[in-house]
């Protein structure tokens, strides 16, 4: 694992405030970083690296661009065979494809073939940490973190908590939700570098017992994540107000059981009243833009811009098996095109950060990975901006660095990946 790494380095010290904002970039264009340990221990100029690294071997990704690796806030692990699934909107969406799919996830055996290839899909576009919903069954969540630790990678989880709306053979109780959660969390937390998520999967699958539950759940640990689905559709809204009628619309059902705060992940979160909007900016709360899935479903287009201005600090995921790709870059790629369907802009500096550093700080790990900062885990992405003939074709007339990110996006997936590195050791499957 201890190495330097050398090639075209970026990353980034802050958010950027526009497309021209270089100074929140850490950019060196014949760089180097150098790993010790699994840790960044040094980044600056190759020379200067080379000169306080002199013991370290060197690999070369020259002329390539190698940045820390993407993080994808929000991903259905028991989803990856039904991503393309045709013909549904959400609710019917779930009955149709999702729910049959995660029953198999009570078998341990395919659970396992599953975490395979679904770590080797995110490996392979550059992902290095997700945030992921696994099925009811503790069996898928077993099953994923233990490839995740065999894999040596930074992930996020936790077990669905449903107890109605959904097939016998995917239902839990109030008391069985609560008890295989702890029973998880004690087992998996903090092992590692394994982090468990609280996951009531959305309002319409729990009774208030259960949303009781999952309160407890967040009381007994504050510590951890809470991730959730918000006002993905109308119809949903609507469902879910329904079974709260006591609720001042959908956000203030997860608000009293206390499970909107800082550590909130709020899948899609389209459909906002302006009270919601404010509650989320007073709790710090954090929407995440699931792009091509919204698109894909057609939900709706998430207001990224809007909530930024309100000082939300949004994420950015897959939605995998909803979403359409795996890749971050191609999510991306679909957030800038829902932000021109508005008439907003979202420029090629913010998008990386997005990708990187932003979702990091979303999930509470800026301190750890998402950066280049010295001492941070070498979770890294090595991305060559011509793998591909329409990639090497488009860059013939890149003019900058802006250029050639915003062509990654556009235009980049799996193919433009040559290397993904977690802790220092190349993890790309060949």
């Amino acid at each position: 694992m201890d190495r330097v790494l050398r090639g075209r380095v970026l990353g980034f010290a802050r958010e950027p405030q526009g497309v021209d904002d270089l100074a929140a970039l850490t950019w060196f264009e014949d760089g180097a970083i150098a790993i010790r340990g699994g840790l960044i221990a040094a980044v600056g100029d190759y020379a200067e690296v080379a000169r306080q690294a002199p013991d370290l071997a060197v690999t070369d990704h020259r002329p390539h661009l190698i940045l820390p690796g993407f993080i994808d806030a929000h991903i259905h692990f028991p989803q990856g065979q039904i991503v393309g699934s045709w013909g549904e909107q959400l609710l019917d969406w779930l009955n149709t494809y999702t729910f049959p799919a995660e029953t198999r996830f009570a078998d341990r055996a395919h659970a396992d073939r599953m975490a395979g290839a679904f770590f080797d899909l995110l490996l392979a576009n550059g992902t290095t940490t997700a945030s992921a919903f696994c099925s009811v069954h503790p069996t898928s969540v077993d099953a994923y973190f233990t490839e995740a630790e065999r894999r040596g990678l930074r992930m996020l989880g936790g077990k669905v908590l449903m107890d109605r709306n959904a097939p016998e053979a995917l239902r839990d109780t109030p008391q069985t939700a609560y008890d295989d959660s702890m029973a998880l969390i004690a087992r998996w937390h903090g092992r590692g570098r394994a982090g468990y998520v609280i996951s009531p999967r959305f309002a319409i699958t729990s009774t208030p017992a259960q949303m009781e539950a999952a309160q407890a759940l967040t009381q007994a640990h504050p510590d951890l994540l809470i991730q959730t689905h918000l006002s993905e559709n109308r119809a949903e809204i609507d469902l879910a107000c329904s079974l709260y009628p006591q609720a001042d619309g959908y956000l203030d059902i997860y608000a009293r059981y206390g499970l909107v705060g800082p550590g909130a992940l709020l899948g899609h979160s389209i459909h906002l009243t302006g009270r919601e909007r404010a509650v989320i900016a007073e709790t710090g709360a954090h929407p995440v833009h699931c792009p091509t899935s919204n698109m894909f479903l057609g939900s709706g287009l998430f207001d990224e811009a809007g909530l930024r201005g309100q000082g939300i600090l949004s994420g950015i995921a897959t939605d995998i098996g909803a979403g359409m790709s795996w890749s971050m870059l191609r999510t991306a790629g679909a957030a800038y095109s829902i932000a021109q369907l508005q008439g907003q802009k979202l420029d090629p500096l913010r998008a990386f950060w997005w990708i990187t550093r932003g979702n990091a700080e979303v999930l509470g790990l800026a301190d750890r990975i998402g950066t280049l900062d010295p001492g941070s885990e070498a979770d890294l992405v090595v991305l060559d901006s011509r793998a591909t003939p329409d990639l090497a074709l488009r860059m013939e007339a890149a003019r900058d660095l802006k250029d050639e990110l915003f062509v990654l996006t556009v235009l980049g997936d799996d193919r433009a990946v040559a290397e993904t590195y977690a802790m220092g050791r190349p993890v790309k499957p060949r």
